[in-house]
């Protein structure tokens, strides 16, 4: 999408309206990557009755956008859906008999050792499914590997290891990613119950959607899909049914923006270039010799 005449009026846009009517706004095979944290249905209140209903009611609700959302990706697109361990077993077997599964990837979120139930062992983690359409699905690894630390590197100096691409270019994310949550305190945290951190919706941004591509959130939350993919130069749309939370999404990316122009015109601009000298030439022609005394 490079031409902006022929860009959609819906790109890098946040409808604040219900995703099962608004996703009709966006045309078929135009979407990259399916990025979206539903609600749980775990009664939390986000200004609506959206995580309080039956566990059928749910379910067929679950079903719904699924089938509203899957027809807008690309055919090598891919899916990641945040869901809980209560309900990841239905939600990832409606997914399976309409995509492949790549991974289960599980979220510690790093909850303090206090607490918690005293009838069974105390849940501290998020499941998240990456779902693909096809084998030639987009993977870029290179963008998401993590660094090896100086004391491996130096473990693995030996002649064998020089150059090795994958010591220098770090190694691929497991499956278990131990991210803490966004503590009240935290500098990155919005008015939202389950904000989730930018390091990992960067990440899935990075690995599943090539630069300049589009990202689609159905419940963008607080807004961090559509700041990470501004963040990585990807392109974005999604809906939100509380009007509190689009406000709280339009002031991040606004804030965002904001910051990138001031740095871009805070920044020196570059030096011009130096005319190179002249190669001096072998062949020079003879100069008169001087033969004053």
């Amino acid at each position: 999408m490079t031409d902006t005449a022929a860009q959609p009026d819906w790109l890098n846009q946040v409808y604040c309206e219900d995703a099962l009517a608004g996703l009709a706004r966006i045309a078929d095979g135009s979407v990259d990557l399916i990025l979206t944290d539903p609600p749980y249905n775990l009664g939390k209140d986000y200004g609506n009755g959206s995580d309080q209903q039956s566990a059928e009611a749910y379910l067929c609700w679950t079903e719904q956008w699924i089938d509203a959302a899957l027809p807008k990706l690309k055919p090598n697109g891919s899916l990641y859906v945040f869901t809980t361990w209560r309900n990841s077993p239905e939600v990832f077997v409606m997914l399976k008999q309409r995509m492949t599964m790549m991974n289960e990837i599980i979220w510690d979120r790093r909850v303090p050792s206090m607490g918690g139930s005293v009838r069974s062992f105390t849940s501290v983690h998020d499941t998240i499914g990456f779902f693909v359409r096809r084998k030639d699905y987009y993977f870029d690894l290179d963008a998401v590997r993590i660094a090896y630390d100086a004391a491996t590197k130096k473990a693995r100096s030996r002649s064998i290891f020089v150059g090795a691409k994958w010591l220098e270019l770090g190694y691929n994310p497991k499956d278990l990613w131990s991210v803490s949550r966004l503590h009240k305190e935290h500098p990155e945290r919005a008015d939202h119950p389950t904000q989730k951190p930018l390091v990992i919706i960067e990440r899935m941004v990075k690995a599943s959607c090539p630069p300049g591509g589009l990202v689609l959130d159905p419940f963008m939350g607080s807004g961090t899909t559509a700041l990470a993919a501004l963040r990585c130069g990807r392109n974005y749309v999604g809906f939100e049914l509380n009007r509190d939370y689009c406000a709280i999404i339009e002031q991040r990316l606004a804030a965002h923006r904001a910051a990138a122009q001031a740095a871009q015109v805070s920044s020196p601009a570059a030096p011009a270039r130096r005319k190179p000298a002249a190669r001096k030439n072998a062949a020079k022609k003879p100069v008169a010799e001087d033969v004053s005394i």
